[in-house]
């Protein structure tokens, strides 16, 4: 029996004590002052928030294991600095160890990073490998774009982040391309700024070399890739006028995307464009949009249905759910070993 695996799932019903935590962080930096004491949140204080959201949405829709991670549009590297950053990662992190802890066979966790706009990438090197080797994290969350939807960060091609690379390789963990909340009034954090990132991160991808470098570099462009399969011949097109390799030897062996597409068409042209190699399934609940959709009377992030109404094999399918994650994340095909599945 496939297992049902959601690569895509943040922590965005957070007990309320941890976000007027952040609030407060927030301000006392604004006032030059030190952070206040982290409040003390019990198990039931967050069994409460997971068993009445996330788990009961995942046992309605049939899913059975999230890759976890803290609430994406709240990682905001930009806020404060890098002390901040690093305080606010620190917190979010061990939050989601203590959901795994308490959901071990349902949840496993993917870390954010203290990223900061003028800051190196040590602290988030030291903190990517706190969350691997001592809370048993399978991947990160990494940010291209700290500034928040200013685009002031070298490409990722760029050796800026090749120390980064370096300790991802050598701990074998993938990272999902994933920028935050936006301070930039003219692009809408979910709706212009997460689709336009992932987009822009692609085409700095097919720009350089990165995995002429890095060979086993996994990257995850979430949200079912931006606008990349719908624009597939224009980025096909632009790579030879490039003069680099077809992306399936330049790109397609490095990366992925999930299905974070909020409608049937959309998940339809994902699998006929995209390999199914390249296909991770993901939903992003309880994310960005949680209505339900009038044509179909489901709600948007339901996006196993999309998965169960494809035109694809058993085969594809099981990939599309489960194979594929085991690959693209083997530290949770270990896991799951370890657990019997």
């Amino acid at each position: 029996m496939t297992l049902i695996i959601d690569c895509h799932g943040h922590y965005t019903t957070a007990p309320e004590a941890h976000t007027a935590w952040r609030e407060a962080q927030v301000a006392a930096f604004k006032a030059g002052k030190p952070a206040p004491a982290y409040p003390d949140i019990s198990d039931d204080d967050i069994r409460d928030t997971i068993e009445k959201n996330q788990l009961k949405l995942l046992r309605e829709r049939g899913a059975d294991l999230t890759i976890f991670s803290p609430r994406a549009s709240t990682m905001a590297p930009h806020v404060g600095d890098e002390a901040v950053s690093l305080e606010w990662a620190r917190r979010c992190n061990d939050l989601i160890a203590r959901v795994v802890g308490l959901y071990p066979e349902t949840f496993v966790g993917v870390c954010m990073l203290p990223q900061s706009p003028k800051a190196d990438l040590a602290g988030s090197i030291a903190e990517l490998e706190r969350c691997v080797n001592d809370l048993g994290f399978i991947g990160c969350n990494l940010n291209p774009d700290p500034g928040g939807g200013h685009f002031e960060h070298p490409p990722l091609t760029d050796r800026y982040w090749y120390p980064f690379y370096e300790t991802m390789v050598a701990l074998d963990v993938p990272a999902m391309i994933h920028v935050s909340g936006s301070c930039n009034h003219a692009l809408h954090a979910t709706g212009a700024y997460y689709i336009a990132a992932d987009t822009i991160a692609f085409m700095q991808l097919i720009e350089g070399d990165l995995f002429k470098d890095f060979p086993t570099l996994r990257l995850i462009i979430p949200h079912g890739g931006g606008a990349v399969p719908y624009h597939w011949g224009r980025y096909r097109g632009l790579a030879d006028m490039l003069k680099k390799p077809a992306l399936a030897s330049h790109l397609m062996n490095n990366v992925f995307f999930d299905t974070c597409v909020y409608h049937q068409p959309g998940v339809d042209l994902l699998a006929r464009v995209i390999e199914t190699k390249n296909i991770l399934f993901g939903s992003e609940m309880v994310g960005a949009v949680r209505g339900i959709d009038p044509e179909t009377g489901q709600y948007f992030d339901d996006t196993k249905r999309y998965v169960d109404a494809l035109d694809v094999s058993e085969d594809q399918r099981h990939a599309i759910f489960e194979g594929n994650a085991r690959r693209v994340f083997p530290r949770l095909d270990a896991i799951l070993k370890g657990q019997g599945r």
